[in-house]
């Protein structure tokens, strides 16, 4: 019986199959010899070694080079005073020039003209004696003034300025003996050209907008401002990503304090990426707990123009085709960049009509609730019996019918933003008609409730800005059920709340509701209603600008001189 058990056992031991807790893996290094600068038992290194092996080992190693099929080492040499010097480039592939590099900078190293020598230089001293003064030479200083002939070349001298240079697109040249590098410009990567704005669509006005490259988009607005005063001050964020981060503002204009603030704001984030714009956003407002918008965000680079000549800081953040604007205030988001290209009577009458559509689709819905329900006074008899009649048929409470068509509609608006592009508008035909009228000959809903959600939706899309809507949006559910648990009572008492909300709300230190709360100047664009093109003298008080006036008390002197 033993004999038998032990069989058994030895049996499962050699065919039963265990599965280890524990694997040991080993991964061989063809440099294990010769430890890396840069393993565990070593700290990080600051700065650039004048040994070439140290530093190439030390990037390989950053970079991991064994593994890393898009980061090129090109390693080379080249003579100068018939002395041959070791030297490698780095870059990364996809992200360069290729025909730069080969031109401008390994052709200048490899292929040295032998009559291009350095030699000591003659100069005359007093006594018409000529006498040869021999100059040390610099191998530094030769290579950056007589041996690359590239137009943006600069020298750096730790290892972290020579990695961000690599990574957004530039060439490292490293030179045995030289305790340093020198960082080229060969930027070669695709990109996509300026287009239309796909989101700010307007008929009278540029037609041109941002991209994702930060340099492009700094390109546009230097040729839109055209000042020498237009300041791009470079920033880094992110400890992983260092996405540059781009800060423009005019420096006669804009108010230093509001400058100190938004670079203070944007220096003092610790965080290991930033990717886009709207994160940058949420990252730097004054209030994170509200959803209205507290900074403007756009593609288009007039808008940008005309907010920096208000004295405004703009923000462009490299990979986004949005640029921010702080501070931003209710008036902005209530603004198109084509008000100011129309006549101010047109801009007015469609200011009027946005702020119509802001408050329809905002309390409509709980408007309707709140008449039928608690207020059926105030609604004519012949129309109060056609509402009844309508809702006969209809077995659910009022309060269902129209949270299920608002949560419908919602849905119907995110499919047909998230479908591919053909079939995007068959979505919102499908959804709007067919099924719109499917639910009223079913009696789930009433005809009069379809009018007015989609008079409410209609509305929520005359809304220029989209942080803006998106904000109504879900706040009209909110007033929804404040109209069903209290009628008119209830929609006051949250349009109390949340106007003492925006009354107390700051973006950068100015009041959301400048400049009429608190009262200021109002001769401005910043206003809901604009004055004539003529009669806006001043900038925005409530910035503070270092220039008031924007424009001279008689500004059309063709149409009334000055007398000498």
């Amino acid at each position: 019986m033993e004999k038998s058990n032990k069989l058994t056992s030895l049996l499962k031991n050699i065919f039963t199959y265990q599965e280890n807790e524990e694997y040991n893996f080993y991964l061989s290094n063809e440099n294990s010899m010769n430890p890396s600068p840069a393993t565990d038992e070593f700290a990080e290194y600051k700065e650039i070694f004048s040994s070439i092996n140290v530093n190439l080992e030390y990037l390989k190693y950053k970079y991991n080079a064994l593994i890393n099929s898009d980061v090129k080492f090109r390693e080379f040499q080249f003579a100068v005073q018939d002395k041959q010097y070791n030297a490698c480039i780095i870059y990364i592939d996809g992200m360069v020039n290729s025909q730069i590099i080969n031109d401008f900078i390994l052709k200048p190293l490899m292929l040295l003209d032998k009559g291009n020598k350095h030699k000591s230089i003659p100069t005359a001293i007093s006594n018409n004696i000529t006498v040869r003064k021999v100059k040390k030479f610099n191998l530094e200083d030769y290579v950056y003034n007589s041996l690359i002939p590239q137009n943006d070349i600069k020298k750096v001298s730790e290892f972290s300025e020579i990695i961000s240079d690599i990574n957004s697109g530039n060439c490292a040249l490293l030179i045995d003996t030289m305790a340093g590098a020198f960082s080229l410009d060969v930027k070669g990567f695709k990109h996509r050209g300026v287009s239309e704005p796909q989101n700010e669509i307007v008929v009278r006005g540029s037609q041109e907008a941002f991209v994702e490259v930060i340099r492009v988009n700094t390109s546009i607005l230097r040729r839109l401002v055209n000042s020498e005063n237009l300041i791009v001050e470079n920033s880094t964020v992110g400890k992983i990503s260092k996405t540059k981060v781009a800060i423009c503002y005019l420096k006669n204009i804009a108010n230093d304090d509001l400058v100190g603030e938004v670079k203070y704001r944007i220096n003092n984030l610790d965080i290991d990426s930033l990717v886009s714009s709207g994160q940058l956003e949420q990252l730097i407002q004054d209030n994170g707990s509200t959803s209205f918008p507290q900074m403007i965000s756009t593609e288009r680079p007039d808008k940008v123009v005309n907010l920096l000549f208000e004295g405004r800081v703009a923000i462009i953040i490299n990979g986004s085709p949005y640029v921010l604007v702080c501070p931003g205030i209710f008036v902005d988001f209530i603004s198109s960049p084509e008000d100011l290209n129309l006549k101010y009577q047109f801009s007015n009458i469609l200011r009027v009509i946005r702020i119509i559509a802001i408050f329809f689709s905002l309390l409509l819905p709980g408007l309707y609730i709140a008449i039928t329900t608690y207020h059926p006074e105030l609604i004519p008899t012949e129309l109060l019996f056609a509402i009844a009649a309508s809702r006969e048929s209809v077995p659910f409470p009022i309060i269902f019918e129209i949270v299920v068509m608002e949560i419908s509609f919602e849905l119907i608006r995110e499919a047909g933003l998230r479908v591919p592009s053909p079939i995007g508008p068959t979505i919102g035909i499908v959804g709007a008609l067919i099924l719109g009228e499917a639910a009223v000959s079913a009696s789930i809903v009433s005809p009069i409730l379809i009018i007015v959600v989609s008079i409410t939706a209609i509305c929520s899309f005359a809304v220029p800005d989209y942080s803006l809507s998106f904000t109504l949006r879900f706040l009209r559910f909110l007033f929804l059920f404040l109209g069903y648990i209290a009628g008119f009572l209830g929609i006051a008492f949250g349009l109390f709340v949340y106007c003492a909300i925006l009354a107390g709300l700051k973006s950068f230190g100015v009041s959301y509701l400048s400049p009429y709360f608190p009262c200021e100047n109002k001769d401005t664009e910043s206003t809901i209603f604009l004055k004539p093109i003529w009669l806006r003298e001043k900038r925005s008080s409530f910035l503070d600008p270092k220039r008031i006036n924007e424009e001279g008390t008689i500004s059309m002197l063709w149409k009334r001189p000055k007398k000498n």
